[in-house]
C-alpha cells in the first residue's frame, strides 16, 4: 500500500533496481522524466547484510549519476533499514540527505536467534527436530530460514563480535535520521517481530541522539499508513527529490 499512496501524492515510479552477478541494473532501463522519482530495490535478502549493503551502495551510486543535482531520501523496512545504514557507513552518504527506517531491528531481535535455533538440525536428534519444525512452519519457510542463516545472525542483538555491535559504534554520515516505530493501539498487539525499543534509532550510540522517531500503530508489515506518513516526510523539504525504498 505504500507506492500507490506516494504516487497519489505526486511521486512517480521510476524503476526497480535489481542485483545481478554482473552488478546492478535498472528496469525499466530509462527512468521517466520527472522531479519526484521513486525507485524500489531488490536485494539478495538471504545474503549476509554486508553483501546486501554492497549492492545497495552500487544502486545509490547509479542513482546519483542519473540525478546528480537531486537529493535522496533512503527508506528501509525491517532488515532493509539495517542494510541502508551499513551502506551509508561503508560507502558514504553521497546524495542521500535523509534515512528513514521502518520497523527496523537497529538493536537486533531475539526472533532471529529463535529462527536460527529452530532450524539447527545438528546433533543426534536433529532429524526429529527438523521434521517437527517443518511440520509446524512448512517446507518453504524452513528452507528460506536455512538459506538465510548469515543474514539472521547479522540481526542478533548487539554484543561484542556481532555485526550490529560494530555498526552501532561506527561514525554515521551527518544526515537526517528518522525511525518509524511500531506502536500499539486498541486491538493491535504491535510488532511481534522487532521490539519497539530496537526500532528506535535514538538508542544507537553512534548517532548521539541525532535521530527522531515517529510512532505508527500496527504490526511488522508495511501498510498504507506507512505510505501516508512517508508522503508527509519525503515531501519536506522540497529539495528531497529522489527516493529509494526496499
Amino acid at each position: 500500500g505504500v507506492l500507490p499512496v506516494l504516487e497519489q501524492a505526486g511521486w512517480r515510479f521510476a524503476g526497480n533496481w535489481q542485483s545481478t552477478q554482473s552488478g546492478v541494473r535498472l528496469k525499466p532501463a530509462a527512468p521517466p522524466v520527472g522531479e519526484f522519482a521513486i525507485y524500489t530495490v531488490d536485494l539478495p535478502s538471504t545474503a549476509p547484510l554486508m553483501e546486501q549493503a554492497r549492492y545497495l551502495g552500487g544502486m545509490l551510486g547509479a542513482i546519483a549519476k542519473q540525478h546528480p543535482t537531486d537529493t535522496v531520501d533512503l527508506i528501509g523496512h525491517s532488515a532493509g533499514g539495517v542494510v541502508a545504514r551499513l551502506a551509508l557507513v561503508n560507502y558514504g552518504a553521497g546524495t542521500v540527505t535523509r534515512l528513514i527506517t521502518i520497523a527496523a531491528p537497529n538493536l537486533g531481535t531475539e526472533r532471529a536467534a529463535q529462527a536460527l535455533d529452530a532450524t539447527d538440525d545438528r546433533g543426534l536428534f536433529g532429524g526429529i527436530k527438523r521434521w517437527l519444525v517443518k511440520r509446524k512452519v512448512g517446507d518453504d519457510l524452513y528452507r528460506t530460514i536455512q538459506s538465510s542463516r548469515w543474514a539472521l545472525a547479522d540481526l542478533a542483538p548487539p554484543v561484542p563480535g556481532t555485526l550490529l555491535y560494530w555498526l552501532n559504534s561506527r561514525q554515521h554520515p551527518d544526515i537526517v535520521y528518522v525511525a518509524v516505530v511500531r506502536g500499539t493501539a486498541f486491538g493491535m498487539p504491535g510488532d511481534q517481530v522487532v521490539p519497539a525499543a530496537s526500532q528506535d534509532l535514538r538508542r544507537v550510540s553512534a548517532l548521539n541522539s541525532r535521530a527522531s522517531i515517529r510512532v505508527v500503530a500496527g504490526d511488522h508489515q508495511l501498510s498504507r499508513q506507512d505510505g501516508l506518513l512517508l508522503s508527509e516526510l519525503v515531501s519536506k523539504p522540497a529539495s528531497a527529490t529522489a527516493t529509494a525504498t526496499k
